[in-house]
């Protein structure tokens, strides 16, 4: 399992839509579970700026992960967002440690995502609710992290500022020396 990690605006699902369709992979996007549910709860929590809570979402991401036939050729993009999250995933056995267990975190200057984010158009993406998820996302990002590498995870940071297909090279790269693709 590869999984992605950076702020909304940083490119993470675009990075790894492209990946999943070049190495004929599945992508889990937690965000676009979450913008397709019909759950009001759950779209009032995000017009905030706030996280969904755990129990909730590791049902979603359950329910999500039960339908995926090869979890070792599975791209999981916006989750976990803690480390309650990220434990959920060890202890449920979705990731297992191994040499197939990687974490992408694509970093972008704030910035940067604050003017990609301002010109996406969503509801949710104002300027004030782009600064409480990336408080948010600054926060959880270096526990999460601690605790993937502690469980064997192996972390990899890409650039995410530069264009699209720079990115997508340079992320190949460094799958090529995961020997994952």
């Amino acid at each position: 399992m590869i999984i992605f990690f950076g702020p909304a605006g940083s490119g993470k699902s675009l990075q790894g839509q492209i990946l999943a369709a070049r190495e004929d992979w599945q992508w889990l996007s937690s965000g676009q579970i979450l913008r397709d549910s019909n759950d009001l709860q759950l779209k009032e929590i995000m017009q905030t700026g706030q996280l969904i809570p755990d129990d909730k979402m590791d049902q979603i991401i359950s329910e999500a992960l039960d339908n995926v036939t090869d979890k070792d050729k599975l791209i999981l993009d916006g989750f976990p967002r803690d480390v309650n999250q990220a434990n959920w995933l060890i202890e449920n056995g979705y990731i297992h440690g191994n040499s197939k267990d990687i974490a992408i975190i694509v970093d972008v200057p704030a910035e940067v995502l604050i003017k990609r984010l301002s010109g996406r158009g969503r509801a949710d993406d104002t300027p004030e609710i782009i600064e409480q998820r990336l408080n948010v996302y600054n926060h959880e990002i270096s526990q999460i992290l601690d605790y993937l590498s502690s469980q064997s995870v192996e972390i990899i940071r890409i650039d995410g500022s530069g264009k699209v297909g720079e990115i997508h090279d340079h992320l190949m790269e460094e799958l090529a020396e995961c020997n994952l693709v």
